[in-house]
């Protein structure tokens, strides 16, 4: 698969579970920080004080190994659907070198009036920086 942009995310020695791997809820967390370094850095998303905020309603996660503190993981990144408010992005957790698939997932956001907590439209430079994350099939 392939992806718009990737990251590397280290794992933390608290990533670590007593079965001696990094814990299911860490890969949620790694895609969580992905996706928003790109909607800040990318995308001006104001996390603190704009008018729009993105709301998590739905997600899901597919494991197919395990990664162990100390490891890093390569994430990869990519916007699946773009719709008027939302969007679907797919998330590849990989091992540092990127020769392995960790785990796979999707991720929904769909943007909000920070007050009103009411579906608005995605406005420019958001929207750009979204349609940049599409990768052809």
């Amino acid at each position: 698969m392939s992806y718009a942009h990737w990251e590397t995310v280290p794992t933390r020695w608290k990533d670590n579970d007593v079965y001696g791997h990094v814990n299911n809820v860490v890969h949620y967390t790694f895609m969580d920080t992905v996706i928003n370094n790109w909607l800040i850095n990318e995308g001006g998303l104001d996390i603190h004080e704009g008018e729009v905020i993105g709301l998590c309603v739905e997600s899901h996660c597919n494991y197919h190994a395990s990664l162990t503190f100390p490891e890093s993981a390569a994430v990869g990144l990519r916007v699946g659907h773009l719709g008027n408010s939302s969007v679907r992005y797919e998330v590849g957790i990989h091992r540092a070198d990127r020769s392995e698939l960790i785990a796979e997932g999707h991720f929904v956001h769909v943007f909000v009036d920070r007050t009103t907590r009411r579906p608005v439209p995605l406005q420019d430079p958001l929207r750009a920086a979204l349609t940049r994350l599409r990768v052809a099939p």
